[in-house]
């Protein structure tokens, strides 16, 4: 029996390369599939490597678009460290949608495929559109074609075609998918844009702070030295031309232990003790921990909902949702709301004890369970924290600037008095001298 070299991507992505026994390269590709593998390329041992082709089709014939694929200019030659390899989440949301339409008035895939190979801009979907295309004529469903490229369509955008292809319903399963996608795409640059302005104020106030250190207080120190003839400076001025000091002999070693400080906390996020610390503290934050939370929140009912609507069985949702849940705290409630489920339990009781979730989600996720409308309630739930991510995205941006504005007069007023202080005692010697 012939014997076939494959390479294949597992579920997540990795690539795999090994051999079968098979009668032809239909069987292979079916021997390789049954090993939960997704074949990219199969060859017949000693012989030029052969195309995948579905059941029937001619194998030695070729597909005007995989034609299209297996020529490649010098034009096309890509750079690995310099070829980008991911898409935004805006772009690949027009890709959903846009599929989703076409599909919806009628084409078939790989022709909806082809329709938006020829109008992408994007350098990165256009040539993943091509791979797409070529394994779907290879004999791949689309679910299993999207899963060989896990850092363009995550396992949500995986498993939920999945589900669509299932149901017979994938121009729908898209359609909520991309309204998924917008959804998420919209909190996201909520909380991003609440961050712009604290983090431009602390930028300037920082380099307003170092301008005043390095430059202008040893001016006013060599001005106390001529001054004051050795007599001894106010504590908050020692203070303050101490720090300056430091800052201007010392900023290499100053700016080395900052960086070091950001590389050890990255490093203690890559850990998992570390990373649930982290987002511990974050969620319990003043200011922005409720603003957290509810995204979280928001984020966790989102997903899970969609992915139930979509026919995703509900474990396996739970699965995909502690991986896209961004929160280390959220992502271990999850897993005992996973283990409960699998023990036949309900998901109202691990919600409450994780302590993440508020009352109100608890009460609703209770009655959709109670009512058989768990999708519909945990939509329901994500339309109204989105609601309460804007409202705390206005109130956080309306405090965030008096308590800047205070913290720069703090700052630059405590420097202002430091030098100033002396400049008094000066003052007052000089009267005194008048006087006599």
């Amino acid at each position: 029996m012939p014997k076939f070299n494959y390479t294949a991507f597992d579920a997540k992505g990795k690539e795999i390369n090994g051999s079968v026994e098979a009668a032809n390269s239909q069987e292979a590709i079916g021997r390789v599939r049954e090993k939960g593998l997704f074949p990219s390329n199969v060859t017949e041992d000693g012989k030029e490597r052969t195309k995948k082709t579905r059941k029937g089709d001619d194998p030695s014939s070729t597909s005007p678009t995989v034609a299209r694929t297996q020529k490649k200019s010098l034009g096309q030659i890509e750079i690995p460290f310099l070829t980008p390899t991911t898409v935004k989440s805006k772009i690949l949301t027009a890709f959903t949608r846009q599929l989703a339409t076409l599909i919806d008035a009628g084409l078939p895939l790989v022709r909806g495929l082809n329709v938006l190979h020829k109008q992408e801009s994007n350098v990165v979907l256009k040539r993943t559109t091509l791979k797409l295309i070529e394994s779907i004529e290879g004999g791949s469903t689309f679910s299993e074609a999207l899963a060989q490229h896990p850092k363009i369509f995550n396992r949500l955008y995986v498993n939920m075609v999945r589900a669509g292809e299932a149901g017979g319903v994938l121009d729908v399963t898209l359609m909520r998918l991309a309204d998924f996608q917008e959804k998420a795409q919209k909190i996201k640059n909520k909380v991003i844009a609440a961050m712009v302005y604290p983090s431009v104020v602390m930028f300037v106030a920082v380099g307003i702070l170092i301008f005043l250190m390095t430059f202008i207080i040893p001016k006013f120190q060599e001005i106390f030295k001529d001054l004051l003839e050795g007599k001894e400076l106010p504590g908050l001025t020692l203070f303050v031309m101490g720090v300056s000091k430091i800052v201007k002999e010392q900023f290499l070693l100053v700016a080395g232990v900052l960086v070091g400080l950001f590389f050890l906390i990255k490093l203690l996020v890559k850990l998992e003790k570390g990373r649930y610390l982290m987002d511990k503290v974050k969620l319990n934050a003043p200011l922005f921990g409720q603003l957290i939370r509810k995204v979280a929140i928001a984020r966790f009912t989102r997903t899970l909902g969609t992915l139930i609507s979509s026919g995703v069985p509900i474990l396996q949702a739970l699965n995909i949702v502690k991986e896209t849940a961004n929160n280390a705290v959220v992502a271990k409630a999850i897993v005992h709301v996973h283990d409960s489920v699998k023990e036949g339990e309900r998901i109202t009781q691990p919600l409450e004890a994780s302590g993440v979730f508020p009352p109100m989600v608890i009460g609703m996720v209770d009655v959709g369970e109670e009512t058989g409308a768990l999708p519909d309630m945990l939509m329901k739930v994500a339309d109204v924290f989105e609601d309460e991510v804007d409202n705390a995205v206005g109130a956080l941006t309306s405090l965030l600037e008096p308590i800047m504005i205070v913290f720069l007069a703090v700052v630059v007023g405590t420097i202002v008095i430091a030098m100033f202080l002396p400049l008094i005692s000066v003052i007052q010697t000089m009267s005194s001298g008048a006087g006599k």
